[in-house]
């Protein structure tokens, strides 16, 4: 009886033992795929970072089952689209519509390009030219869908001929670069003092009627860049375009410079209440945005000087602000309350152009 109770224990442990090193079998081989899985996930991402640009701009999307590499991975938490795509660097992936995206570098970009200084093109020459773009100034890939929607908004007023040169410059470029974008070209009646950063304001608020953008560039008109590398985006932290100037021969001229080109998302645009409305004549209003941007503990991104060049036409220098200082050290006390929660102005006409969408403003004059 003993015996048989002694070869029944036996038995029995030994099936014990037996389950426990078929668990341990599981549980070691499964944490291996489990990891090679994880590492070919990081790896797919890393070998697409313009695709994981696409989280903050499409939906998240649930999936059961995805496929890296050649492996599956069974999931049922939520993942976005940038994970599920191709493993090949020439196919970025497709879109929840199943349309392919864009490239975050087009593989067209030529690199240095010429500046064309003078003479300046005119109206109907330019639209021969760019008979692809869409009414107001808008054009998109027709091959595959944009990573970034773009507004470019430009203060205007009584700067024709560099408008020309402008938009013969920018509409290649921003072309090769496959983005959706539109230029608006926000221009101030009268001949009252000059503030430009209400202009680019109003740009942002209007240009939200015409199109959900989540990207701004603020450009001066006099600005060319010299590189289609120099990608007309928004990246995860506000940007300064016009690094290296030709009239600066080509060095940043100072450490917290924001002006002349920048690019700021919508997400940010919102947090920093937009530029200043109080910058009546010239200067101040960039120096005022970089303070927002450091006071909301966001920094300033730039590309390296060898791409981010350009050439600014010449042009007569407008008068400098004499007040531009006793504003700029105000500025911190009227960040909340002075910017795009406080514009007031008055929209005196609006044009679709082939070339550009066109702004009248009236903005009233400080008291």
């Amino acid at each position: 009886m003993l015996s048989n109770w002694c070869q029944s224990s036996t038995l029995y442990k030994g099936l014990f033992t037996l389950v426990l090193i078929l668990i341990a079998l599981e549980y070691l081989f499964g944490g291996l795929i489990e990891h090679q899985a994880e590492n070919l996930i990081a790896i797919n991402t890393t070998r697409h970072m313009g695709v994981q640009r696409l989280i903050a701009h499409q939906p998240m999307v649930k999936v059961a089952k995805i496929e890296v590499g050649n492996a599956t991975i069974i999931n049922g938490t939520e993942l976005s689209v940038s994970n599920v795509t191709s493993t090949t660097e020439d196919s970025p992936g497709v879109s929840p519509s199943g349309v392919q995206v864009c490239p975050e570098v087009p593989a067209n970009l030529t690199g240095k390009l010429k500046i064309v200084k003078s003479p300046a093109p005119t109206v109907v020459d330019l639209e021969k030219r760019f008979a692809w773009l869409k009414p107001g100034g808008h054009s998109y890939p027709e091959t595959c869908q944009a990573l970034h929607k773009v507004a470019i908004i430009i203060p205007f007023r009584c700067r024709g001929e560099h408008l020309l040169l402008f938009l013969q410059h920018m509409h290649p470029l921003l072309r090769r670069q496959q983005i959706d974008y539109t230029i608006f070209v926000v221009e101030q009646e009268g001949d009252g003092p000059f503030n430009r950063a209400m202009l680019m304001n109003i740009g942002y608020k209007e240009a939200l009627n015409f199109n959900n953008f989540h990207c701004f560039i603020f450009h001066d008109i006099d600005l060319l860049p010299e590189d289609d590398r120099n990608l007309y985006n928004c990246p995860e932290q506000p940007r300064h375009m016009s690094v290296a100037i030709d009239i600066f021969k080509y060095k940043l001229p100072y450490k917290g410079i924001f002006g002349g080109v920048s690019a700021i998302s919508k997400e940010h645009f919102e947090l920093l209440n937009g530029f200043s409305n109080s910058f009546w004549g010239w200067g101040g209003e960039d120096d005022d945005m970089s303070n927002r941007i450091r006071y909301h503990k966001l920094h300033i991104s730039r590309y390296p000087l060898t791409i981010a060049k350009y050439t600014m036409l010449t042009h007569k220098k407008d008068r400098p602000s004499p007040h531009r200082y006793e504003v700029l050290r105000s500025g911190q006390k009227r960040f909340t309350k002075d910017g795009i929660n406080s514009l007031k102005y008055t929209l005196v006409d609006v044009k679709q152009n082939l070339l550009y969408t066109w702004l009248l403003v009236k903005l009233e004059p400080p008291s």
